[in-house]
């Protein structure tokens, strides 16, 4: 027992010998008990707090390595140095290079919490139109713009002709995010629609495999091209 404990003990019993009366600290709850469903939904990492990434699947198995959708985020922003060193972009989440690619054009360079500001928005749109998980809408939209075979240029000044060559997995993805990004731009420029609503509608879209979205026609577009050089 410390010395505090005994001098607290002394003071008690000369306060009991004296007659005072001493009342007993009752323990209150203040708060109820947390439920255990309730603790388990709160320790699961959500994006923005909303949509899980355990459900979500990449269904295209050349592309399992580079579309991260297995270490969770709350919010699209690790503030990682993927660009020091080759293929380390490939680990960075997938929602965060998507919200990167929107700050395409020097104008929008640096405008990060506006980025995700938009992301965050479309992603919205996207579960009340689609009733899904957006984010395995983007996994599905990606997985369908990416161009599986381009054409390469070959030969000397000269003589210069094209060779249909296959795509690298890591290059789908790249391009298909930029194409998505690109689209979703190009919608929004000069029209009532914000760039959320463009960005939700190209990526409903691209995950259905439809032929209005701006990634899936360039993709299609390649893949003709390479076909023609065989």
């Amino acid at each position: 027992m410390s010395d505090v404990e005994e001098q607290f003990e002394e003071q008690l019993e000369q306060q009991q010998q004296e007659g005072v009366v001493v009342e007993e600290l009752q323990v209150v709850n203040l708060a109820t008990p947390i439920p255990l469903d309730v603790q388990e939904a709160q320790r699961e990492v959500k994006l923005f707090n909303k949509w899980s990434f355990e459900e979500v699947e990449v269904n295209d198995v050349s592309l399992v390595d580079y579309i991260q959708v297995r270490s969770p985020v709350f919010v699209p922003h690790t503030a990682g140095k993927y660009a020091t060193k080759r293929f380390r972009k490939a680990q960075c989440p997938i929602i965060e290079r998507l919200t990167n690619s929107l700050m395409m054009n020097g104008r929008n360079n640096g405008k990060k919490l506006k980025a995700v500001r938009i992301v965050k928005h479309a992603l919205e749109i996207i579960h009340v139109l689609t009733e899904q998980n957006p984010v395995q809408v983007i996994v599905d939209a990606i997985i369908n713009s990416g161009a599986r075979e381009d054409s390469t240029r070959i030969g000397s000044s000269g003589t210069v002709r094209r060779q249909a060559v296959d795509v690298s997995p890591l290059r789908r993805v790249n391009q298909a995010i930029a194409l998505i990004t690109i689209g979703a731009r190009e919608a929004s420029f000069r029209n009532i629609k914000t760039i959320a609503e463009c960005l939700a509608e190209e990526l409903i879209n691209a995950a259905k495999g439809s032929s209005t979205s701006y990634a899936i026609k360039k993709k299609d577009e390649l893949e003709r091209v390479a076909k023609s050089n065989r």
